[in-house]
């Protein structure tokens, strides 16, 4: 299977081996429905997915009483260990049953590999199969997505700061971890509401200590005053476990589960798969098309309709899909495919991006005085049995600990003090479209020049992160993520069979040259890491690229081999900013040319924010669900 052979890569950069959780909760959630002819004829709001952002959505439309909502999955409930699990933090990926998945388009940049195209599909979506960390981004991220519109808009930092808070239920680390390593926290930045929870492992890795202050002995690293700040730097995060049970929170356990009683206006089905939108002659959405998640033919299509709204939630990967099949994107594709144009929209499906990792350098430390370290899992069986007995007895220990809880953020001129401005200069002076794919509308091309302008900034700025190092807390490390990728790529429907057919993903990796000066720096800031502060004592010795891999030339034909253009954090393919940026949704997140549908997953984000994308994506879902209310 597809998804295997991500995990061997993943699992094997992180130390993963073998899951431990406990039995499932008993749960209260929305009627499910079991058979797609048992749901009723209309709904307020039809809604497409039931992922992070469709459940949190759904939860607060529903919880007035008085709308009417559908959500339609196409995964089904699944609350295995497999899920559950906390400790290691990424067993929901070794399950290929959790996922769909397929392959990319050959990508040149990386020879011409095809890449491992994955998310989840259960109810729930990929925070139910994630590895559980929990930071957002920059402040500068934000309130450089508001600046697309060249005007105040409600998305900057301080608009979208309360819905962070409304998203998440924090508790801190005991007092004596945080004692014990250093971690600075400010509730200030947190709520306390919600039934997604941010929690913190009873147990951490001895080596992070180090790790964490070593990392400080490089000039310009900064240790911000909590995760949640908008701050670059090194700093410690939580992860989304319930600390009661020690388990999983996800969309589906706080948004679906964690509802108090059942609500008679909330419906979910579940493994069925939403082909369209369907719209009158007027371009004014009126429901959607689905069938089973097994049909091959349109035959076995089934129609609901949308009062008010239908609200499309299927993911960076499947909202394009969806749109495209229901004849919003752009004409020649949609023509090419014979479906009936709504609406051309050339920026559907255009502006892929994702989190790239594998992107620097991997060391071994020699001399390694730290016991135990995550290694131990899968080398030194007695500790094994020992941890899955105190987490047994007592819900403690190292099988609290999810994927990770700190790492450093770093801005360009921390990484590379003596090239980020001319990296910055000569990414801005490349012509926008010069590294777009042939053909791209004028509308996308514009959209990718206001991005290169804000990003040549962001590279100049101390404010924006664009390095991230993962700390394992084991005696190999390594794990650097680009937080800001500048190559474009794209999703789109297999025009010979847009319905049923996975579309067509196509990273175009590497494909702009800034790209390759970003990471040779990446590469030179990881060895000074390791070689030049207290890190040293440890006798780190490169395993790769290799001490002997030192021209830019040879660095990038290095990361062309290992990296992978994925860390399962997709944006941009249905992005929020001015339909003549290439947007695709306006400020409140209708979408151009039609009424009455909106967008409110990952898609909108115009660009990554300089974190993963878990922690914005339910913070935005939150300030959906309140756009939405506000004109109902």
């Amino acid at each position: 299977m597809v998804v295997l052979k991500v995990s061997v890569a993943l699992c094997g950069l992180l130390g993963v081996t073998q899951a431990f959780g406990p039995a499932a909760r008993s749960i209260v959630h929305s009627t499910l429905v079991e058979r797609g002819g048992d749901l009723m004829p209309e709904y307020d709001y039809v809604i497409v997915g039931g992922g992070t952002a469709g459940l949190t959505v759904a939860d607060r439309l529903t919880e007035n009483g008085k709308n009417s909502v559908l959500v339609i999955e196409v995964g089904t409930f699944q609350n295995g260990t497999a899920v559950t699990t906390v400790g290691m933090g990424f067993f929901g990926i070794t399950d290929p049953t959790l996922f769909f998945n397929y392959s990319s388009a050959p990508q040149p940049g990386l020879n011409g590999r095809r890449i491992d195209v994955i998310a989840g599909q259960i109810l729930g979506g990929s925070s139910g199969v994630n590895g559980f960390q929990v930071h957002r981004g920059q402040k500068e991220d934000y309130d450089r997505w508001a600046s697309y519109f060249g005007r105040k808009t409600s998305w900057g930092w301080d608009d979208v700061l309360p819905y962070f808070k409304k998203a998440w239920h924090f508790h801190p680390p005991s007092k004596a971890l945080a004692k014990q390593h250093d971690i600075k926290y400010d509730d200030k930045y947190w709520g306390k509401t919600s039934n997604i929870h941010a929690s913190w492992p009873t147990f951490l890795w001895p080596s992070l200590k180090s790790m964490m202050s070593s990392i400080g002995e490089i000039a310009g690293v900064t240790y911000p005053p909590d995760s949640g700040a908008g701050l670059p730097g090194a700093f410690w995060y939580p992860h989304s476990a319930d600390p009661g049970p020690v388990l999983r929170s996800f969309a589906r356990t706080g948004h679906w589960d964690g509802i108090e009683a059942a609500r008679k206006n909330y419906h979910t089905l579940t493994g069925h798969r939403v082909l369209k939108v369907t719209f009158d002659k007027k371009g004014k959405a009126i429901g959607a098309s689905y069938v089973p998640t097994g049909a091959t033919s349109l035959a076995s299509a089934r129609s609901v309709k949308a009062k008010k709204e239908v609200i499309v939630a299927a993911g960076t990967l499947n909202t394009p899909k969806i749109l495209q099949a229901s004849g919003v994107g752009p004409k020649k594709l949609l023509r090419d495919a014979g479906i009936d144009v709504v609406v051309d929209l050339p920026g559907v499906g255009s502006n892929f991006q994702d989190h790239p990792f594998q992107v620097g350098a991997f060391f071994n430390f020699t001399n390694f005085p730290f016991h135990p370290d995550v290694n131990d899992f899968f080398e030194n069986s007695t500790f094994l049995a020992e941890a899955q007995a105190e987490f047994e007895a007592n819900r403690t220990g190292a099988l609290t600990i999810a994927s990770g809880n700190c790492g450093a953020f770093l801005p360009m001129g921390v990484i590379a003090p003596d090239t980020f401005k001319d990296i910055a200069r000569r990414y801005e002076a490349q012509d926008p479209a010069a590294h777009l794919p042939a053909g791209t509308d004028k509308t996308v091309i514009a959209g990718y020049q206001a991005q290169k302008k804000a990003l040549a900034a962001a590279i100049r700025s101390k404010g924006s992160a664009f390095y991230n190092f993962f700390f394992r807390g084991g005696y190999s490390e390594g794990a650097i993520v680009y937080l800001h990728p500048l190559s474009r790529g794209s999703v789109n429907i297999n025009t010979a069979d847009p319905y049923f057919s996975p579309p067509v993903v196509d990273y175009r990796a590497l494909s702009n040259p800034s790209d390759g000066d970003i990471l040779v720096e990446f590469v030179r800031f990881t060895r000074r890491y390791f070689q030049q502060t207290s890190l040293k004592k440890f006798n780190p010795v490169e395993l790769s690229p290799g001490a002997h891999i030192t021209s830019p030339a040879d660095i990038i034909a290095d990361v062309r081999n290992r990296m992978i253009p994925s860390t399962f954090h997709p944006v941009g393919t249905a992005a929020m900013m001015p339909r003549e940026l290439g947007g695709v949704v306006d400020e409140n997140l209708l979408v151009y040319g039609v009424k009455g549908v909106s967008v409110v997953d990952a898609s909108i984000m115009p660009d990554l924010p300089g974190a993963y994308t878990q922690q914005t994506t339910y913070a935005f879902a939150e300030k959906a669900a309140d756009i939405i209310k506000s004109r109902s």
